[in-house]
Parts: structure tokens; C-alpha cells; sequence
């Protein structure tokens, strides 16, 4: 294989040049309906190849004492190229999954509401039928087809919205009980009188939830165009300020005014013993700030069987870079491709989902979490999106303050395991 001329042609394909339309990456997100899914598919095959062959030539080479420099170079730029196609694909896959979401969910549920919310946002008039969306904080709640629009904006770029558990709520608060298993029981024969049982206790646990906001501007001229589609205008301002706040929240966040990261429940973690049921349990990755393909296996094998059906692994870019140099015992590469579109890359054979705001490798961090994220964490929504037009304090631009209320927390601590940087996980 001549991997000179595969990374040639894998550049340009990510690379887009005037007067022509590029293939890969660029068409993909232009049109996932094309072939170019199959065909970046196939490319990052072509690209994996080329790493592994690479790789091997460096471990060789580096094993028999010679110079390596240039065949390391040559791995990290390819390596480099695999993780961009990967990426490519993930985004298509999860364009694809919302498509099919969402398909019809955008019909106006209240035309009258929908039509004055709409003059409202425009000229700032407000008729007797905004009046019923008024928000006791100040606001308009905005339409019930402008709020699903948004959330669908923001499943495209939150990561844990895309593989946990999302409840919406009409409060601003949220709290569930969890049975602490205090039943008793006990074998009797037919006749034999039963002795009083112990009764289930019970305990609650507090969702933690915050206000986000974005405060996108607009002139007035752009809103008198009565070509401009408000709904989808108000969307692309707000969702990729929310995603950003809300994705850091629910990894890391520290549960004050905002959800309490799932990153929080790991043992030696400040929120440990917050949990009815316990702390996340930890691994250990076996070595000083490296992570091994033992300690890969052993994070599989920590985790229940009954969990392992819907489990799959998170982790940033970094520690993916790291990860897809790792092999098994009979030498396969733990870390593999998409091989077909709509089908995440796999470690192991459990689907990957790149999550950024992961810690990278370093002695003392969880840098991979490894379990069925639907079980383990439960984002909530209240319902409704708020806004709150301005035209006053930045003359001659029209403010639209937009808030959300988002919380989250563990949900169980069983069906989850997180790999902790260290010869120990303590």
C-alpha cells in the first residue's frame, strides 16, 4: 500500500477547493443524502489500514534500536487523518438519527400563539393571545415548535444528550426515590404461619438544575425582512452557546446553579457519597499516566454483564489517540472504525462517542467512562424556552435574552465504570 498517495488523497479530500465539489467531509455535511457517506466510510478504512501498517513499521523499528522519527511522523499525520474522518462520520451518523427524530415534529401546535409570538419578536407588539404565554420571571414562552427545535439543535452537539436518559419536567425542581432494597423474605410451608417482614426504605435523591441563557442580537432591519425564517434564525443563535454550557455542566459540573456532572459520583470524587446507592466505581489504568489495553479489558469485565448490552465508551480526542494505539494480546488493534454509515467506531466492540469535555490522560483523572448511559444519568428539561426582547440597552440592535432551566445527576451508579489514571485507582 502506498500510504504517500492514500494521505494525498485523503487531504484532498478534506480539504475543499475552489471550482469543484469536494468529496468527504465537506459534501457529507452538505448533503447526507449523497454517497459520500459510503465513500468516506470507505476512506477511513483505507486510512486505518495505513495507520496500522505504519505503526507496526515504528514498533518494529523502534524495537531493533533504529531511528523512527520519520516513520513516528508519518503515524501521527495519518493517525490524525483517521480521527478527522472518524469525526466526519460520527457527525453524519448523528445528522441522520435526528432527521428520522425528527421528522414532522415541527408542525405548529398553536397558530394564534405561534403567529403573535412571531409580530412580538418582529415589532415588539404584544396581543391578548401572547398574553397566555407571559413567564411569572419575565418573557414569553416561546412556541411549543420553537422549543423542539432548539432541543433538536442542541442533540446535535451534546454528546450525553444523545445517550442519556432526558425527563421533562413542568417544575423547576426534580427529585426522585430510590428503594434501598430493605424487603425481606423467606421460604414457609403451606400451613406454616409467616413471620412479619422488614419494609422497604426508601431515600431521595435532588436533581440539581441552573439557568442558561444566550443573548443573541439582531437589527431591525433584518427583522422587518419578511423573508426570514424567525424560528430556525432564533435556533442558530442560541443551541451551540446552550450545547457548550450545558455539555461542561454534565460531565463536570459541580452542581451549584447548574446539573451536577456525571464525572462528580466517581469514587475519590467530591459528590462520591452523594448517591444513594454508592459511587461510580473506578479502575485503575494500571500505569503511571498512561492508559493500557489490560486496564481496557479490565474496565469491560469490572462493569456487570446485565449492564453490558447498551454499554459503550466516552472519552475526548486525545485520549482516542492514545487508545487507537492499543492492542490486544493476539495483536488486533482494540480500537476500530465505522465500517458501515450510521455505525459508531468501536473499542473492543462497544460503540465509541467522542465526548470533549472529558479529561485528557493525566495521574489522577477518569478520562474514559465505560457503561449503559441510559441507566446512569438522567438530564432533565423544564419545559418551555423563554425570551425576553430588548430593544433598548444596545441600540440599534434588538437583544433576545433566551433562557433554558437544565438540570441532571446520576441516576444509578451500578450500570456505569470509569478508568482512573494510576497504578492505583485511589
Amino acid at each position: 500500500m502506498n500510504t504517500s498517495v492514500l494521505i494525498a488523497a485523503i487531504t484532498a479530500a478534506l480539504t475543499p477547493k475552489s471550482g469543484f465539489v469536494p468529496r468527504g467531509i465537506v459534501s457529507v455535511c452538505a448533503d447526507l443524502s449523497t454517497p459520500d457517506v459510503k465513500a468516506l466510510v470507505d476512506n477511513l478504512q483505507q486510512a486505518f489500514a495505513a495507520f496500522k501498517e505504519e505503526h507496526t513499521r515504528q514498533l518494529e523499528a523502534v524495537k531493533a534500536g533504529v531511528p523512527a522519527s520519520d516513520i513516528t511522523a508519518k503515524v501521527e499525520k495519518i493517525d490524525e487523518h483517521v480521527a478527522e474522518l472518524q469525526k466526519a462520520v460520527d457527525d453524519a451518523n448523528v445528522k441522520m438519527a435526528a432527521m428520522q427524530m425528527g421528522a414532522g415534529a415541527n408542525a405548529v401546535r398553536d397558530a394564534q400563539y405561534t403567529e403573535a409570538f412571531n409580530v412580538h419578536v418582529k415589532r415588539g407588539e404584544v396581543s391578548a393571545s401572547l398574553n397566555k404565554g407571559a413567564a411569572p420571571e419575565g418573557g414569553y414562552l416561546t412556541p411549543i415548535e420553537w422549543d423542539r427545535t432548539i432541543t433538536d439543535k442542541l442533540v446535535l452537539i451534546s454528546p450525553m444528550r444523545q445517550i442519556c436518559r432526558v425527563q421533562q419536567v413542568s417544575n423547576a425542581g426534580f427529585s426522585k426515590l430510590f428503594n434501598m432494597r430493605g424487603t425481606a423474605s423467606g421460604w414457609v410451608g403451606e400451613t406454616e404461619s409467616r413471620k412479619d417482614t422488614n419494609t422497604a426504605q426508601f431515600q431521595s435523591l435532588a436533581f440539581n438544575s441552573g439557568e442558561i441563557y444566550a443573548n443573541p442580537a439582531a437589527t431591525q432591519q433584518i427583522l422587518d425582512d419578511s423573508l426570514i425564517d424567525l424560528q430556525t434564525w432564533l435556533a442558530d443563535e442560541v443551541y451551540t452557546e446552550l450545547a457548550k454550557q450545558e455539555g461542561r455542566a454534565f460531565i463536570a459540573g459541580d452542581g451549584a446553579n447548574k446539573p451536577t456532572g456525571i464525572l462528580q459520583y466517581v469514587e475519590g470524587r467530591p459528590d462520591q457519597a452523594k448517591h444513594p446507592f454508592g459511587p461510580i466505581r473506578a479502575v485503575a489504568s494500571g500505569a503511571a499516566g498512561a492508559i493500557t489495553s489490560d486496564s481496557i479489558i479490565d474496565l469491560i469485565y469490572d462493569l456487570p454483564s446485565a449492564f453490558t448490552g447498551n454499554a459503550r465508551f466516552t472519552m475526548n480526542r486525545n485520549t482516542q489517540r492514545a487508545v487507537r494505539k492499543l492492542k490486544d494480546g493476539h495483536g488486533n488493534y482494540l480500537w476500530q472504525p465505522s465500517y458501515v454509515a450510521g455505525q459508531p467506531a468501536t473499542i473492543a466492540g462497544y460503540p465509541l462517542t467522542e465526548m470533549p469535555d472529558m479529561p485528557d490522560i493525566k495521574d489522577g483523572e477518569t478520562p474514559i467512562l465505560f457503561g449503559d448511559f441510559v441507566q446512569s444519568y438522567l438530564i432533565i428539561d423544564r419545559v418551555g424556552i423563554r425570551l425576553l426582547r430588548d430593544p433598548y440597552t444596545n441600540k440599534p440592535y434588538v437583544m433576545f435574552y433566551t433562557t433554558k432551566r437544565v438540570g441532571g445527576g446520576l441516576l444509578n451508579p451500578e450500570p456505569m465504570r470509569a478508568m482512573k489514571v494510576g497504578k492505583e485507582k485511589a
